[in-house]
């Protein structure tokens, strides 16, 4: 309720018209973005700086420290193999415009991911003999669902601050949203196996499970306070959209962890009290190279999307704004919080499931 009508709300209380927040397919323009700000894009690459720079040199260090051993590798499996292909052959006609192939044209995106999903599981496998998609079957198919009804949420949120818009091709309602429904539903099993690949290489963990544990000693005084601060920006992203757009990816956790921790439930960061940190950093990191791959893939198909972001809108690696892949990162914490809800779901369905 909080994460759908907060949003709503804010623009209901500052008198905006309703309806153009909920059009679908979604064609109107009424966000004016902000022009690109010297003082703006220093003060964010500072802060992202200060957060990811101490936490790459100290997995740089570590990396450079130990001695991997090598581990027995598996055999690549035959459907990975087949992903490869699949992948290679898709990418090829998502960035030409072969005549024949002009009515498909505009759905290479849903084949593209689940080529790439199978490959990322084939790696898992063959490095470590398992993975989600043979291993935990009920998880990793529940997951696209999901994956489709958390990404609906963002495209939700970005009505009220339009930083992306789809171009190249149009469908009316009914072909939008089944089309849009298939290509979303990639999106959480592609980050999530991406992260257990990550998982697979020796050095990750012991790089980010022994730093200094972090403890807040009043954790719900905290938890009370972040939820309110971030449930009034949450409503504030439709009426403030050039100040409060980066809250779009931010505040959703926030919200999630303060009632998880409300509610006495264990979260992404209960690992943190202990020294854990490689559940965040490898969720992270896997959104980030995930997001390097939709980033560069989007670039030269026919259905793609384009930016508009507020003050940094410049430096472009592919159609992002090089500050733009700083969304990724607690993008894909989120990523991992709605994989622990399906979890959940799965055991409380099933007592004895091996999926929990």
């Amino acid at each position: 309720m909080m994460l759908l009508g907060l949003p709503l709300l804010g623009v209901i209380l500052a008198g905006f018209p309703v309806q153009r927040y909920l059009e679908f397919p979604p064609h109107s323009r009424y966000v004016l973005h902000a022009a690109f700000s010297w003082n703006v894009f220093t003060g964010y690459a500072v802060f992202i700086l200060s957060l990811a720079v101490p936490l790459i040199f100290m997995g740089f260090k570590f990396h450079s420290r130990i001695r991997i051993k090598p581990v027995p590798l598996h055999s690549f499996p035959w459907w990975g193999r087949l992903g490869v292909f699949t992948g290679i052959a898709t990418w090829i006609l998502a960035w030409t415009r072969f005549p024949w192939f002009i009515q498909f044209q505009p759905h290479t995106f849903t084949l593209l991911w689940l080529s790439y999903i199978l490959v990322i599981n084939a790696f898992c496998q063959r490095r470590t003999g398992r993975c989600m998609m043979t291993g935990r079957p009920g998880l990793f198919l529940l997951l696209f669902p999901m994956s489709a009804g958390f990404w609906w949420f963002f495209e939700y949120l970005n009505r009220f601050v339009q930083n992306w818009h789809y171009t190249g091709v149009h469908f009316d309602s009914w072909e939008y949203f089944w089309h849009a429904t298939l290509s979303f539903s990639t999106v959480l099993p592609a980050v999530l196996g991406t992260r257990d690949m990550m998982n697979t290489f020796s050095w990750i963990r012991p790089a980010f499970d022994n730093l200094n544990p972090f403890k807040c000693p009043h954790a719900k005084l905290l938890a009370v306070s972040a939820l309110v601060i971030s449930g009034i920006s949450l409503a504030g992203i439709g009426v403030w959209p050039n100040y409060l757009f980066s809250l779009l990816w931010i505040s959703p956790l926030i919200i999630i962890i303060s009632l998880q921790t409300l509610m006495g439930e264990k979260h992404i960061l209960s690992e943190m009290a202990a020294g854990h940190w490689s559940p965040i950093i490898s969720s992270a990191a896997a959104a980030l190279f995930c997001g390097f791959f939709w980033e560069m893939w989007n670039y030269y198909s026919l259905a793609r999307w384009e930016y508009s972001i507020p003050f940094v809108n410049r430096f472009k690696l592919f159609e992002m704004p090089i500050l733009g892949y700083a969304g990724y990162l607690p993008f894909g914490m989120e990523c991992a919080v709605i994989e622990d809800l399906a979890k959940h779901w799965i055991k409380n369905r099933s007592p004895l499931s091996p999926y929990s």
